[in-house]
């Protein structure tokens, strides 16, 4: 068991690390804790036991996988419906070409220049037609974008993106079975009585009973997240789904989603996103640098020349809109779970994943750092002292 919490005591010494780093450099921590992670997975490389970090670990992915369902959960919490409703249009049709434009793209950059056989080029396309919606929804909380028309508009646009990946991978390479059915019927089910349940939780055993509600979403998060996994589609989906569905709601309460995010954020996501980073093999990079560059800039251009023009229509200023699509050509969670579904079926060979994941991971990066140190739309933030600060309280039963 002690070798367990050393394991656990690294993991968080480098996200102790990252903090650091981020606040210095006035950067995403997110962005810096998957190059920490990157890092970190190349000296373990250089050890006698290559996962001497444990990052495949089940236990550790685990903590991995509740973080990226907790944070995208937290992500479709943001949302107001009231915006989501006035920005239909411009969720839609950002949202819809910012999935078409890079896997078109990216699908023939494979196929035609890498010349890689037609399943494979398919798979790269739905791997990198993704948007990141946990490096966003983390960029946003940090600057307080979140809270804004514009950033709420970006997440919804993200979710219409990242749903299209999902949707290209079932119907290319998923069979439809019962399995599917099953998940979809009661996902339905449970996501419409979601709202009225909480809330009459909320009503009788909130601020009397330690914690519930946060156990109860919880609960509701993984049992829909292990339906998912069983149905052969992926346990984010139904949760940024619930944080939509919540967000007109029980939602709307800032001290319990407050603490929700520091659980999330404070412990959870440091092991998603620093274990992203040691997904990435350097060694591959090296040996074949030529494929790493050609996929990374089929995204990245195929993102950019396809949004901008559409992102034109509905953002004047210009930060705003370069901002609006380097964002939106970020990937990370989706990617690395299709090229993983690729490797898995076959459809891609270990060496076809590993570029595919290490230019997932590299789109994370790049376009974030971009944009954040030259097109921030400084005009949007919050002014300084403008968000309340956290109230102090103790004991258990406090926030429900």
């Amino acid at each position: 068991m002690e070798h367990l919490f050393v394991i656990a005591s690294v993991w968080l010494g480098l996200a102790v690390i990252s903090a650091i780093i981020a606040y210095h450099l006035h950067i995403s921590i997110a962005l810096i804790e998957i190059c920490v992670g990157v890092a970190a997975g190349a000296m373990a490389g250089l050890t006698a036991e290559p996962d001497v970090l444990a990052s495949k670990g089940e236990w550790l992915r685990f903590l991995a996988s509740s973080g990226a369902i907790l944070l995208t959960f937290l992500a479709g919490a943001e949302l107001d419906p009231d915006v989501l409703r006035t920005k239909a249009k411009e969720v839609s049709v950002i949202g819809l070409v910012g999935f078409l434009a890079p896997f078109f793209g990216c699908a023939a950059a494979a196929h035609y220049l890498l010349r890689w056989d037609p399943r494979a080029s398919l798979l790269c396309g739905v791997a990198l037609s993704t948007t990141s919606m946990a490096v966003v929804y983390a960029v946003m909380l940090e600057t307080g974008l979140n809270k804004t028309e514009f950033g709420k508009g970006v997440l919804g646009a993200c979710f219409i993106n990242d749903l299209g990946t999902v949707i290209a991978l079932g119907l290319l390479f998923s069979p439809f079975t019962y399995k599917t059915v099953v998940f979809v019927l009661t996902s339905g089910a449970v996501l419409a009585l979601l709202p009225s349940v909480t809330g009459w939780i909320t009503r009788i055993y909130a601020y009397r009973t330690a914690a519930i509600r946060t156990k109860w979403v919880m609960l509701v998060l993984f049992g829909l997240g292990a339906l998912a996994l069983w149905s052969g589609s992926e346990g984010v989906l139904p949760a940024y789904i619930a944080g939509m569905v919540l967000a007109g709601g029980a939602a709307k309460d800032d001290f319990w989603i407050r603490r929700l995010r520091t659980l999330t954020v404070g412990f959870l996501t440091p092991f998603y996103f620093l274990r992203a980073g040691m997904l990435v093999s350097l060694g591959a990079l090296a040996s074949a640098p030529f494929i790493f560059l050609v996929l990374l800039a089929g995204k990245v251009l195929s993102k950019i020349f396809g949004l901008y023009p559409f992102v034109r229509l509905f953002r004047r200023d210009r930060n705003e809109r370069w901002y609006y699509t380097l964002l939106m050509s970020t990937g990370l969670t989706f990617g690395t779970i299709s090229a993983l579904f690729g490797l898995s079926h076959g459809i891609v060979t270990q060496g076809q994943y590993s570029f595919l994941v290490a230019t997932v991971i590299a789109s994370a990066v790049v376009p974030t750092l971009i944009a954040g140190l030259f097109f921030l739309p400084a005009h949007l933030l919050p002014v300084p002292g403008e968000r309340k600060a956290e109230p102090e309280r103790d004991g258990l039963g406090d926030e429900g």
